[in-house]
């Protein structure tokens, strides 16, 4: 029997209060951080050291707005509208491509120009992928274990992936990859399917380093990056720096020397290089905790659904989380080569907290209509029992 204060463990259908607490805490958490690691930048390039975090407090609420939202709908209402979701995710990443609506930054055009903010795509569709695959295979379940009845699933991947690779984005191409594999697991598909699937897979990521030199020097930099200290390696030696001078204590909050412009997009994609920096070793387990307990959560509430749709969105929510924080914190740590993906919940950008938050809301949304199901389904048995002792007294 489970103890009552397992953190793991979440009874079928209540409103799941450490979820909501575990995301708060990561999205304040990353508000000081992102300061943190941003003022120095701020004030030399904007003239104002609170620029970024007051970005990230205008997204945090407007993010709490949508999980208040997401938690209140019934998430099943997502499969009525999964074509729209669908579309408009697409919609989006055709129109970065459109001059004067998208926006350009390093030589890639990943962002949409709105009156007051600039939006990430990709991260909308990353979402609105996971709505109408888990919608499909809720549908169409039995044919999950067929090629045939995969193709939908990996035919819009195909699509997204092909759009945000164009941009160019290779790190969410990756994601969105990593998640379709996970959502197909999820679902059912047979092993023979994803072995047919890996070979074109893995024959595809060289011909993509190949197609750009950026990324050639990048996968270099990865084996060797002080072969250039100035060039492609020069972030990810710096990074290095930042992380191993932070100790097992850091150098505590506020305290870090490469956010003086030594660590590029410190505030961002390298945000948990600065963690480490400032809060050492036992920060960074701190946040990896958080990050995991949040995972479980998630994969409880798949587990505890009533239905073939929430478990499959939780899934989904809970495995684009999960492949979102390896990935970013393997870059960091030299594990895998650089890349550029937000650590989720806590790295600088409106569009990705926002959205993660609403996953965050649908999480909820998928727990307490599942307790309201048994309760009454419950409700119906006992009343059936009611009645059968009634008959059985006459």
């Amino acid at each position: 029997m489970r103890p009552k204060n397992d953190l793991l463990h979440t009874k079928r259908g209540e409103y799941d209060y450490i979820l909501t607490a575990v995301t708060v805490l990561l999205v304040l958490f990353g508000i000081v951080m992102v300061y943190a690691a941003s003022s120095y930048n701020a004030a030399v390039n904007y003239n104002n050291r609170y620029f970024y975090m007051f970005k990230q407090i205008v997204g945090a609420v407007l993010g709490f707005a949508a999980l208040f939202v997401f938690g209140l709908l019934d998430y099943r209402i997502l499969q009525k509208w999964r074509y729209v979701i669908l579309g408009v995710s697409v919609l989006l990443l055709v129109l970065v491509f459109v001059p004067g609506v998208g926006v350009e930054s390093y030589g890639a055009r990943r962002w949409i120009n709105l009156p007051f903010f600039t939006m990430q795509a990709s991260e909308i569709a990353k979402f609105g992928f996971i709505i109408f695959t888990a919608s499909y295979m809720a549908k169409h379940h039995s044919k999950m274990t067929t090629f045939v009845g995969i193709l939908p699933v990996l035919s819009v991947g195909g699509l997204i992936c092909l759009l945000i690779i164009l941009e160019p984005n290779m790190s969410i191409t990756i994601c969105v990859v990593l998640l379709m594999f996970s959502m197909l697991f999820i679902g059912g598909a047979r092993l023979k399917h994803f072995l047919l699937l890996a070979l074109p897979a893995a024959a595809m990521v060289p011909l993509l380093i190949l197609a750009e030199p950026y990324r050639l020097k990048r996968m270099l930099a990865f084996i060797d990056p002080w072969a250039s200290p100035l060039g492609e390696g020069y972030q990810l030696i710096q990074s290095f720096y930042s992380l191993g001078s932070g100790g097992l204590f850091g150098l505590g909050l506020f305290n870090s020397r490469q956010k003086y412009l030594f660590l590029p997009f410190s505030e961002s994609d390298f945000i948990f290089s600065i963690i480490g920096e400032e809060l050492g070793l036992v920060g960074c387990a701190l946040v990896m905790f958080a990050y995991i307990l949040l995972i479980a959560r998630a994969v409880r509430i798949a587990q505890n659904s009533t239905d073939r749709l929430g478990c499959y969105l939780a899934g989904g929510i809970a495995s684009i989380i999960a492949i979102q924080v390896l990935v970013n914190i393997a870059v960091v740590t030299g594990s895998i080569p650089p890349t550029g993906l937000p650590l989720p919940f806590i790295s600088a950008g409106s569009s990705s907290l926002i959205v993660f938050c609403s996953s965050i809301g649908i999480l909820q949304s998928i727990s307490r209509h599942s307790h309201k199901t048994v309760k009454r389904l419950a409700r119906k048995h006992a009343d059936r029992g009611a009645k059968r002792d009634h008959g059985v007294g006459n």
